[in-house]
């Protein structure tokens, strides 16, 4: 495994395997549906009634928001903190209330630790990813690294 920097901020994360699994078998899907539409012939497509027809674009419209959940899964650094993006649910965290990023040997995905107590996965880093997986987690590591003695160098605001 290559040498892991810290990256630059702002800096985007997204699963690799997913995206392109998405676009190739959604486009290819897509072909043999419309290829088996017009191979048919037109008194089979006339024997399909308006409700048959909706019931099919309704198949189709439900299957490609799951798919578009999908491609949008990401995790975005900046310089105030992670905004988390999996499937149709956005998280914002600032730096302090993220603790820990890891991935378990054998887990699907990436697990943020938070300062309440609780973890959440993260879509955008899948163990089926591999090294760029691996590579994800340690950057955000560093991330959370620097901006954890960043915080421990700054002293508390004067209280009343």
């Amino acid at each position: 495994m290559p040498a892991v920097s810290e990256p630059t901020l702002p800096h985007t994360w997204r699963p690799l395997g997913v995206r392109l699994a998405v676009v190739f078998f959604g486009g290819l899907l897509l072909v043999v549906c419309v290829a088996g539409w017009v191979a048919v012939g037109p008194e089979v497509r006339g024997r399909v009634t308006p409700y048959q027809q909706a019931t099919l674009v309704l198949i189709a419209a439900a299957g490609a928001a799951v798919l578009w959940g999908l491609m949008r899964c990401r995790i975005s650094a900046t310089e105030h903190g992670l905004l988390l993006v999996n499937g149709f649910r956005r998280h914002s965290y600032d730096w302090p209330e993220v603790l820990a990023v890891h991935l378990p040997r054998g887990a699907p995905f990436a697990v943020l630790d938070l300062a309440d107590g609780t973890s959440i996965q993260t879509l955008a880093i899948q163990s089926s990813d591999g090294d760029r997986a691996k590579v994800a987690v340690l950057q955000l590591r560093l991330l959370l690294e620097r901006t954890a003695a960043q915080s421990l160098e700054r002293p508390d605001p004067p209280g009343d």
